[in-house]
């Protein structure tokens, strides 16, 4: 900018400085209790330990302050593990600018221990202590278990897995005498085995056959025995991409493995025997019980106050050695007498008590699954589960196996191992936690994060030709001039754009909280007239469905088109009002509507709704059910129409919904518009290329078809730009398949798939997509490209407008013309055998 003078015609430049109040680059104390990590437990729970927004802080059982053990608001703290003498914590920082093992003073006093974890930097998870509290087991990103004996400082690779897999997590523990590791892992089969791996020889063993999904390994305390779960019926689950793996019920049985040859079975037969007044203990032998415990001398009781003697005797006993004969072994594994159930956790507890995690039979994330979990406690000695806690979100026990620290929802709760305690006892006062927050620092932090999660998490080791240190000091001055977390967000969506990559998504993080208004809808659409709002249209629900619940449809309301709108809760509504004002904050409430037959309020009544927040699903249900309709009517009944939103709930379920309900037809119109994907749609293929086989006759009734639920004829596909990830995929197996021809417009062509990466700082993230898609023909494929169409038909405006809809109709023709090349096949059912004449 210059001033310019005209008498003068003298120009002068003019200093411009804008200053703002950026209250979001503050310093400020942030409660951080609902913004909980990952937790642990002190030795005899006394404290509890946690990660929330970077940092380390231990929260008292009753007593006594939080306390916050590393106090670095631009240094990434991760997962902490109290040690099993109570004297230190351990944890990952990215101090160093890669995470390395950090060990402090459980007070939080005196230096810290940081041991450098691998040549190659990674991310780093759960942190173990071995019971002699000497050694910390861990794994990393890259499928790898690892000890680190912390003495010498020097990480030992354990194993690898064979997949990954955002679902899989390593399980392990250590022996009580702090030798051996007990981990599962995955095999070519996608099926776990539980292995043994001794610190002695450095060898790992496998315990489990195979043919069985083995989790959850834990020791005994008394080093005799090895708890596991097993399934037989994982099925299709462990394929975690593929739709197929949804809806699929998984039940574990629980086994112990006696691990020394030369001891009993923790569970033979039992039998209670009368002994009579006058039998010796040797009588009692021979007829089978057991002999009475030896009295132990008067001398033996008298405890000795001096001397080395009364030193030993004050220490706590060594663990004995463990010993695991290998040889024989899956002969002395033995099932637990408890139930079949959906375990997915499991902890030994002090000598002979086991606790484990119930979930429902049916678990899937992409289903919204869930439910409630179920602590259930095993007594080896008594032979006898019994539940313990419900509705408990994760579970740690302290070292001693006095304690355990549980959650439910936002609470978390320290209480006694051995029974339930008393409700409401044992709260902690998590939400006291607290933190420094200096946002500009969280800031350069998370920036170079995300470059690490790039590194580690995508896909390409090469991130399709950048290169990380010079990509990221190329965008690293722009952090200085950020002011808002929102401007974060905003410079990773600008600067992973580099990756042209689908995928990689950008969202969350510290962001102001706006209060919004929950508006009411009422599922119609309105015409102005004769200065009125007037129902153009009512959208049908389905009433029975809460999520379909239409307003206006509902028994006693019964609202037509063509009636008006002429009052809300007692205020005249005309068409110079804006409607959707009247209806602020009513969602979900009652709300009083004057309706009638004419605009000047004649013959009207008053009818009382519940407006809903949101129509999107009344729309969408009324758009697949006037699509479905016209289909029917196009085809004079022969075809059936079935639309796809997504590959993950909306796809699975409007598939088994719709497609099953029209088998009998001649063929399908499948629709994929606009769908936004979710996992690999293998299960819907499936079903749609299945063949007709044959026939069943019954003596009543019709004759039925196998493979049962298949539509048998010729299949078309719609597709068009808006849809992708999924519904990429999707088309490019139903064409693979040989199904049948894709009707519309290109897909959006993002296949590269997004999993779990590692969340920012302040619960941001940024998007890594892991799993690339290449053809069997040895190119890459869909993924910035999309899947072609065999005959393309775009959706012209005027047709539109005029009621058409251009790719649906010249699906449902081309469907029509294949099934006149292809007519459904007429088979005739033979004649009854006369076996008797045959003879």
């Amino acid at each position: 900018l210059h001033l310019y003078d005209p008498a003068s015609g003298a120009t002068r430049p003019l200093a411009v400085t804008l200053s703002g109040d950026f209250p979001g680059v503050r310093p400020r104390y942030v409660k951080v209790g609902r913004r909980i990590a990952a937790a642990g437990i002190s030795a005899t729970g006394a404290r509890a330990v946690f990660e929330a927004r970077g940092e380390i802080l231990t929260v008292p059982a009753e007593k006594g302050d939080i306390r916050n053990l590393t106090r670095t608001t631009g240094v990434m703290e991760r997962d902490p593990a109290w040690s099993p003498d109570g004297l230190s914590v351990a944890y990952f920082s990215d101090e160093s600018g890669e995470y390395a093992l950090h060990i402090i003073d459980q007070a939080g006093k005196g230096p810290v221990r940081k041991i450098a974890l691998a040549e190659h930097p990674s991310f780093y998870y759960r942190p173990v202590w071995s019971p002699d509290s000497r050694k910390i087991a861990y794994n990393d990103k890259h499928l790898t278990l690892w000890y680190v004996d912390v003495d010498k400082g020097l990480p030992v690779k354990v194993d690898t897995t064979y997949y990954y897999n955002p679902t899989f997590s390593w399980d392990f523990s250590w022996s009580p005498d702090s030798r051996w590791l007990t981990y599962t892992k995955q095999i070519p089969s996608h099926m776990n085995v539980v292995m043994a791996y001794s610190l002695e020889t450095g060898e790992a063993t496998q315990v489990t056959d195979g043919l069985s999904d083995a989790k959850y390994p834990a020791f005994d305390r008394s080093g005799k025995y090895l708890f596991f779960t097993a399934s037989t019926d994982v099925g299709l689950t462990p394929g975690w991409l593929n739709m197929s793996s949804m809806d699929r019920p998984v039940t574990r049985s629980v086994y112990v493995a006696v691990l020394r040859k030369d001891l009993p079975s923790p569970l033979a037969p039992e039998s209670d025997e009368e002994k009579g007044s006058g039998e010796s203990a040797a009588g009692d032998k021979a007829a089978g019980g057991k002999a009475p415990a030896a009295k132990a001398p008067e001398a033996a009781k008298t405890k000795t106050k001096a001397g080395p003697a009364a030193k030993d005797e004050s220490k706590p006993a060594a663990p004995e050695k463990v010993t695991i004969d290998f040889n024989g072994l899956s002969q002395r594994i033995l099932a637990l007498p408890m139930p079949a159930r959906n375990y997915v956790a499991l902890a030994a507890g002090k000598e002979g008590l086991v606790y484990l995690q119930e979930a429902p039979l049916v678990i899937t994330a992409m289903l919204g699954g869930g439910g409630e979990m179920i602590l259930q406690k095993f007594d080896l000695a008594k032979r006898k589960a019994e539940k313990f806690l419900d509705n408990v979100g994760s579970f740690v026990l302290s070292a001693d196996g006095e304690k355990i620290l549980y959650s439910r929802g936002p609470q978390w709760t320290i209480g006694p191992a051995t029974s339930p305690g008393e409700p409401g006892k044992g709260v902690l006062r998590t939400g006291d936690m607290e933190v420094y927050v200096d946002p500009p620092v969280e800031w350069k932090q998370m920036y170079h994060e995300v470059w690490r999660i790039e590194r580690d998490f995508f896909y390409d080791p090469g991130l399709h030709g950048l290169d990380v240190k010079t990509i990221e000091a190329k965008y690293a001055p722009y952090v200085e001039g950020i002011v808002s977390r929102g401007d974060l967000n905003y410079l990773f969506e600008e600067m992973l754009g580099e990756l042209t990559c689908g995928h990689v998504f950008v969202g969350g993080g510290d962001l102001p909280e706006v209060e919004r208004v929950p508006g009411g809808l009422l599922g119609a659409d309105y015409s102005l007239e004769n200065g009125r709002y007037r129902f153009a249209r009512v959208y049908d629900g389905e009433n029975w469905n809460p999520r379909l619940r239409a307003p206006l449809t509902q028994p006693g309301v019964d609202v037509k088109a063509g009636e008006y709108l002429l009052a809300v809760n007692g205020r005249e509504l005309t068409a110079s009002d804006d409607v959707y004002a009247f209806f602020e904050a009513t969602a979900g409430k009652q709300t009083v509507l004057k309706v009638g037959p004419n605009a000047d309020g004649g013959q009207s009544r008053e009818v009382t709704v519940v407006p809903v927040g949101s129509e999107g699903s009344l729309r969408n249900l009324a758009w697949i059910e006037d699509n479905r309709r016209k289909v029917d009517e196009l085809s004079g009944g022969r075809l059936a129409y079935v639309y796809l939103p997504d590959t993950a709930t909306g796809g699975y379920t409007n598939f088994n919904r719709y497609y099953f309900a029209q088998v009998g037809k001649d063929g399908a119109v499948i629709d994929e518009r606009f769908n936004q994907g979710g996992l690999i749609a293998d299960y819907i293929i499936d079903y749609m290329r299945r063949p007709l086989m044959g026939y069943f006759a019954a003596r009543d009734g019709a004759d039925y078809i196998t493979p049962v639920g298949s539509i048998y004829g010729p299949k078309v596909m719609i597709i068009n730009e808006y849809a992708g990830s999924g519904g990429d995929m999707m088309p490019w197996l139903f064409r693979a398949a040989g199904i049948g021809p894709l009707v519309g417009q290109r897909t959006w062509g993002g296949l590269v798939g997004m999993a779990g990466a590692a969340p920012l700082m302040d619960g941001g993230f940024t998007g890594a997509p892991q799993s690339g898609f290449w053809n069997p023909n040895g190119t890459w494929d869909v993924e910035n490209h999309g899947v072609d169409p065999d005959i393309e038909v775009g959706m012209d405006p005027a047709a539109v407008k005029a009621g058409h809809d251009p790719q649906l109709e010249r699906a449902v023709q081309v469907c029509l013309e294949l099934l006149e090349k292809n007519p459904p096949a007429k088979h005739t059912k033979p004649a009854y055998p006369d076996y008797q004449r045959k003879r």
